[in-house]
């Protein structure tokens, strides 16, 4: 029987989640386990198999935490219902939480996982794409407010392109996928690890990608992200969480069949298996853990570069440095 994953959106409009922060005495388990709340970037995909991993492996079992996983509606909502208190722990990417502080947030990163960007421009193999250049002339998607649309300019500009060589077309975010598959667009600005396994399953064609990180411009990724009080008053429960799941993705790392039969198992509304293997298969490399670090554990140069990055070209103001939005005394721990 299947754990059900329910989404934040119903949890905000149920009320469901009682606020976590704050000092109040927290919910325990008849075993004495502390009840923590994880709500996630998105619905259930490939990179996040690794909290179902350490859920079934009982990784978070043995910090004493009982954890109950949430879909999400996209990093800015997330990252609102962390600042709102009514979710324990979110997982999210950086820059929109670096906006989210900006604008008056209490919350904080307690590292990024995914420290390769997968920021990306995506296309079908057959289209001829094989570097920027190659995108002159070419239809673009991309959904308005976003980093990776907000930066695109700039990307171009570091590959010797104009901002006129390309047209950029204007679609939100459920409807890139489609607007690729049906051959609306050229290519479009996504996450090439989530979407380019979806559009194969759907398609039965083979999709290839421009990596920002790989083409000049890197953005930190996806991490976890806790409320300001959280962090002053729980800290305990903030290091066993980080703990749990820095064990869960190193794992993973080494068991992607183990990791996605778990999410197969403990998720609700997740992609088919092949496609969740694929997804994660393709996020493991993104968290560079090969030189031997935790996943994680952070260096203040990959914060100060997406900072900067962010300033010059989407609009973060005033900004401050990287302990404005980060506490590595968690993740760089391990």
């Amino acid at each position: 029987m299947r754990r059900l994953a329910i989404t934040a959106v119903a949890l905000l409009l149920l009320g469901s989640v009682a606020a976590c922060g704050g000092g109040g005495e927290r919910e325990t388990t008849a075993d004495g386990r502390t009840k923590v709340t994880l709500t996630l970037n998105w619905v259930p995909y490939g990179e996040h198999a690794p909290f179902y991993y350490g859920l079934k492996k009982g990784f978070y079992e043995a910090e004493g935490i009982d954890l109950t996983i949430s879909a999400g509606g996209g990093s800015g909502k997330t990252i609102q219902a962390v600042a709102q208190q009514q979710t324990d722990f979110g997982w999210a990417d950086t820059p929109p939480l670096l906006k989210g502080i900006a604008s008056g947030m209490k919350v904080k990163s307690i590292g990024v996982f995914l420290q390769k960007g997968p920021a990306s421009i995506e296309f079908l193999a057959d289209s001829g794409i094989k570097s920027p250049a190659d995108l002159k002339g070419k239809t673009v998607g991309g959904t308005p407010g976003d980093a990776i649309y907000a930066t695109f300019p700039a990307w171009l500009k570091a590959n010797g392109l104009a901002e006129s060589d390309v047209e950029v077309v204007n679609l939100d975010a459920a409807g890139k996928i489609a607007a690729l598959a049906e051959g609306r667009v050229d290519a479009i600005q996504g996450f090439f690890h989530d979407q380019a396994p979806t559009i194969e399953a759907r398609t039965g064609k083979q999709v290839d990608y421009l990596l920002y990180a790989d083409w000049g411009m890197n953005m930190l990724g996806t991490g976890l992200v806790v409320h300001e009080d959280t962090l002053r008053e729980d800290a305990d429960l903030v290091r066993a969480f980080t703990r749990a799941t820095q064990r869960s993705w190193a794992e993973s790392a080494k068991d992607v069949p183990g990791a996605t039969d778990a999410m197969a198992e403990l998720a609700e509304n997740e992609p088919d298996k092949p496609v969740l293997v694929e997804q994660l298969t393709l996020a493991v490399p993104l968290l560079e853990i090969d030189t031997g670090g935790a996943p994680g554990a952070n260096a203040e140069a990959k914060w100060t570069e997406t900072i900067g990055l962010m300033s010059r070209y989407a609009g973060l103001e005033n900004a401050g440095g990287p302990s404005t939005y980060w506490d590595g005394s968690y993740g760089n721990e391990g």
